[in-house]
């Protein structure tokens, strides 16, 4: 292996009461997939699966052929999504729990706390028609839920299947600049992990490379303008809040950099008052050039990899949508991520892959009706 491949996996690929709730019964990310339209001529949509068809999470025949899939493209193993929104509410949780429970599929994992609040946002194509609703909120209760939330998590941590780096459980955290507390939090957990006979808990914080928020050496969070040329300070001020590492996501980086930064803000407030407009396109293998930040290449950055973009299932018009976002153009981006973290030890060598299923994000590597196993393909490849 050339790298440590670990792909995000969401859980949404069935119904939950929330969901039923809010969209109707039944509701699943496969709802607004299947019901995509193309937006301009050559737009790829819907975007149709193959071999898995249109999956159901709680059955492990189907999380079985995943894992079999990922194993053979050389992924290591599936970072899951993991809502804990306080008080021991958690949404998604079926699928990892009968993962963990029944040993099966006997594949790596990890799991990064998607800590935000879910509202009708999320899937609601003409936001400006009906009222933001607040689905599930996230809390952060202290110490006695911080506790709760670890013994619940512990299981999982010393499961054998659980992906380490320096011999500790890798955990990310989603959204850093939410959770203030973050600092005191992972003191805590690093404690309970010694005294459960772990050697502690990696951390790490999901973090744009060209960011408009920054910490501030008192904790306080500024906005600033995003700095296309490094992401030195905005790295380094991340770290100092107590995280052993990062996992840099470039996206921002690279749509500001295709256009130039003061244009693409520019579009973004536009949007909103004029939605008439049409969707901002990007070119893929143009936008990759952009995608990486120098400082992709620290021992404790943990680059990303993006296959694929387009979220106009969930949003419509509303984000830019990428094509030409091919097997063969993903396979130089692997390339090039390949060639930033070369000199890193095997331990660090880590690229997170977004994602494995995120389909109404036109962002996975899973099997289509397209491209069939293009994207599986370029990975071994490259990896291999």
């Amino acid at each position: 292996m050339k790298a440590r491949v670990i792909a995000y996996y969401l859980p949404q690929f069935h119904p939950i009461l929330e969901n039923d709730a809010v969209w109707g019964k039944g509701f699943t990310e496969w709802t607004n997939v299947a019901k995509a339209k193309p937006l301009f001529r050559g737009h790829y949509q819907p975007r149709i699966p193959a071999d898995l068809g249109f999956y159901d999470l709680r059955l492990p025949e189907v999380r079985e052929q995943q894992a079999e899939l990922a194993r053979e493209a050389g992924v290591e193993g599936f970072c899951y999504w993991h809502y804990w929104l306080g008080g021991g509410k958690m949404l998604l949780q079926r699928p990892f729990q009968e993962v963990l429970a029944s040993g099966k599929p006997d594949f790596p994992f990890c799991l990064c706390w998607a800590n935000h609040s879910w509202t009708t946002k999320t899937w609601n194509l003409d936001e400006k028609t009906q009222k933001r609703t607040v689905i599930a909120e996230q809390q952060y209760l202290g110490d006695n839920d911080y506790i709760s939330h670890f013994k619940y998590l512990l299981p999982a941590f010393k499961d054998k299947r659980y992906i380490t780096v320096e011999g500790k459980p890798l955990f990310g955290i989603y959204e850093p600049f939410s959770f203030p507390e973050a600092h005191h939090f992972m003191d805590l957990w690093r404690n309970l992990a010694l005294q459960n006979g772990l050697k502690g808990i990696y951390f790490y914080a999901i973090t744009r490379s060209s960011n408009f928020n920054r910490f501030m050496p008192d904790g306080t969070i500024a906005r600033v303008i995003p700095n296309l040329r490094s992401s030195a300070e905005d790295y380094t001020a991340m770290l100092a809040q107590g995280y052993d590492g990062l996992n840099s996501y470039g996206q921002v980086r690279a749509e500001m950099a295709y256009y130039n930064k003061y244009i693409n803000m520019g579009l973004i407030v536009a949007r909103k008052y004029m939605p008439f407009l049409p969707a901002t396109r990007f070119n893929y293998p143009q936008l990759m050039k952009h995608f990486f930040a120098p400082e992709d290449n620290w021992k404790n950055v943990f680059p990303t990899v993006l296959p694929q973009w387009d979220r106009s299932p969930r949003t419509g018009k509303n984000e830019g949508i990428y094509y030409n976002s091919t097997p063969k153009h993903f396979e130089q981006h692997l390339r090039e991520a390949l060639h930033l973290i070369e000199a890193k030890d095997m331990d660090h060598r880590i690229l997170f892959l977004r994602s494995w299923n995120e389909w109404a994000e036109g962002n996975y590597v899973e099997p289509d009706l397209k491209y069939g196993h293009g994207f599986l393909d370029a990975i071994r490849k490259v990896i291999e």
